[in-house]
């Protein structure tokens, strides 16, 4: 039996998993007028959720931060040579391919999330929602291609990446193993994230069985209703 040693601390799979049901979510959400509310928490969720993620990228565990696994081209380009060829170089942590689609996902994310607040809050006009939903669908198809690429790295690696993500152990030497898991911080993480659907849900009005109308009407800005009462005036 393989030794297995601490690689992903809980902030990190809590982020992980947290993202993909988010933006899941959100996605799936995206024509549905009646869950307007929940698509847009979601979008909130997914600001959130990456914000975190570059701060825990500066400060986080040693497999976590951006500089034990952000490279060069060069390292890319050896590491998918190795993956054409079926053997691709193994690394503890993030591979370097992998590590390419982490900060598309973190980019993608962020200019889908601000965006999508932008056209919520009034900001844009109705065209801009066509580039909200080109990068939300950019995003999804990369997510798609991290997806297979970890089907892939598993079956040539011949380890379980998901469930890595999981329970946080891969094979590896005793002296790979992170020291702590850093539980407070993820905590720390799920309370922020349940605060904000608490309050996104309290601050919804309740239809006629006291249940929140998730339809979630966008607030219009201080001068559009302005002028709206301008032209009430004038009639």
């Amino acid at each position: 039996m393989k030794r297995t040693v601490m690689v992903w601390d809980w902030p990190t799979r809590v982020f992980h998993w947290s993202l993909a049901l988010a933006f899941a979510t959100a996605w799936l959400t995206a024509e549905s007028e009646r869950l307007r509310l929940v698509h847009v928490l979601c979008g909130y969720s997914v600001a959130g959720l990456i914000a975190f993620r570059i701060v825990w990228g500066l400060v986080g565990s040693r497999y976590a931060r951006f500089a034990d696994f952000l490279r060069g081209p060069r390292a890319v380009l050896v590491y998918l040579a190795g993956l054409v060829r079926g053997r691709p170089a193994r690394d503890l942590g993030h591979n370097p391919a992998g590590a390419v689609a982490i900060v598309l996902l973190l980019g993608l994310g962020a200019a889908t999330a601000v965006s999508g607040f932008a056209l919520y809050q009034g900001l844009a006009g109705e065209s801009f929602e066509e580039v909200h939903e080109a990068l939300a669908n950019l995003m999804a198809a990369l997510v798609l291609v991290h997806a297979l690429a970890v089907i892939v790295s598993s079956r040539l690696h011949r380890e379980n990446l998901v469930a890595s993500m999981l329970d946080g152990r891969k094979a590896g030497d005793p002296g790979q193993s992170i020291p702590h898991t850093h539980g407070v911080p993820a905590l720390a993480l799920l309370a922020a994230l349940a605060g904000l659907w608490i309050w996104g849900l309290g601050m919804a009005p309740v239809d006629a069985t006291g249940r929140p109308d998730l339809h979630g009407e966008p607030h219009r800005p201080a001068q559009a209703e302005h002028e709206h009462d301008h032209d009430d005036d004038d009639d």
